[in-house]
């Protein structure tokens, strides 16, 4: 991603608060919302917890600050690929480095896959949830509707496509006019709504059991298995290896502190996936559910939890809103043609 201001200049954040909104906005999304619950909830709560803030305090952080310090580095540099050839000649290192950033691209794309495709499914629950589709649904019946929506081609390719061209049309506005412009309204309106969840879990759902499992942490649960999954949840969550940082670091100026700002993003990263899991927990031990229910656990296992609540229906289209495309309108930014030049 290169947006040129001009001959030979590259354009900069208009301000720290938008770097800051657009590094948490590409940080944050279904690796917080989507997998990170269930992920805890499969690995014993809070014991995971306290491993995968290790893994992002002693490894995110350095690796976000290596990016953006080689992305700044290089600055004019069209790609991340080119970033890391860029850095390497500088330090007489040989210029097949660039490959490096050229697997990030690759990483980015295969992620970009994934995402586009499950982003797709939020958006039509979130539409069900409008209209009042899970409304007293129990297991079974939840089960068929994700099923139905799985083995219907045409409507996973309606959702799919949908999501694609928002995201072409906001990329295609650039920096300034259409990355920026976005996180402005999608940052502050997914913390608001996470708030908003966490507090109507508190009033209607079992919050003390969801502070036991988060926070209470059963070290005889940690194996080497828990320390794999939480490294992969950190790079996962915080957008680690996947050029965006390299790319957004070029647009960084040099009075920025690197350091600083790593924290920031690391931090909110978390902050995001605990308000998550303090959002989801509570309904499902209200409802008998069991947190263990894997990748279905917001699709199949949230939507019997919410759907007879009082304000079922307004909750549960909140909750599929903060699964919408947040890192999506930045993620494809790493892809379009200057980017690739």
């Amino acid at each position: 991603m290169a947006a040129i201001a001009g001959e030979g200049k590259i354009e900069n954040w208009s301000s720290r608060l938008t770097f800051l909104m657009a590094s948490i906005g590409f940080s944050v999304g279904l690796g917080n919302i989507w997998r990170f619950p269930y992920v805890t909830g499969e690995n014993g709560g809070a014991a995971f917890v306290l491993v995968y803030l290790a893994c992002a305090l002693c490894i995110g952080v350095p690796l976000v600050m290596s990016e953006w310090a080689i992305g700044r580095r290089a600055k004019n540099a069209a790609s991340a690929a080119g970033s890391f050839k860029e850095v390497a000649q500088q330090n007489n290192l040989s210029p097949r480095w660039s490959g490096v950033g050229g697997m990030a691209i690759v990483a980015v794309f295969m992620m970009m896959l994934t995402y586009t495709v499950i982003t797709g499914w939020t958006l039509d629950y979130f539409t069900m949830a409008v209209v009042g589709e899970f409304k007293g649904i129990n297991a079974e019946q939840s089960k068929v509707v994700f099923n139905e929506l799985m083995s219907d081609p045409m409507r996973l390719l309606f959702w799919h496509s949908l999501v694609i061209v928002i995201i072409m049309l906001v990329n295609a506005r650039g920096l300034k006019g259409g990355i920026e412009k976005a996180v402005s309204i999608l940052m502050p309106s997914l913390f608001v709504c996470l708030i908003i969840m966490v507090i109507y879990a508190a009033l209607v759902g079992d919050f003390s059991a969801a502070v036991d499992f988060l926070l209470t942490p059963d070290f005889s649960q940690i194996t080497g298995e828990t320390f794999l999954l939480a490294l992969g949840q950190a790079f996962f969550s915080i957008g680690i290896a996947m050029a965006v940082m390299v790319t957004y670091g070029s647009y960084l100026p040099k009075e920025a502190s690197i350091a600083q700002n790593a924290f920031i993003v690391v931090f909110a990263d978390t902050l995001v996936a605990m308000l998550a899991g303090f959002a989801i927990f509570p309904l499902v031990f209200a409802h008998g559910l069991t947190p263990d229910a894997g990748a279905g656990l917001v699709f199949q296992v949230l939507p019997i939890a919410l759907g007879d609540l009082p304000g079922g229906q307004l909750f549960t289209a909140i909750f599929f809103y903060c699964l919408s495309p947040q890192p999506l309108l930045h993620v494809l930014a790493t892809l379009n043609p200057s980017s690739l030049g």
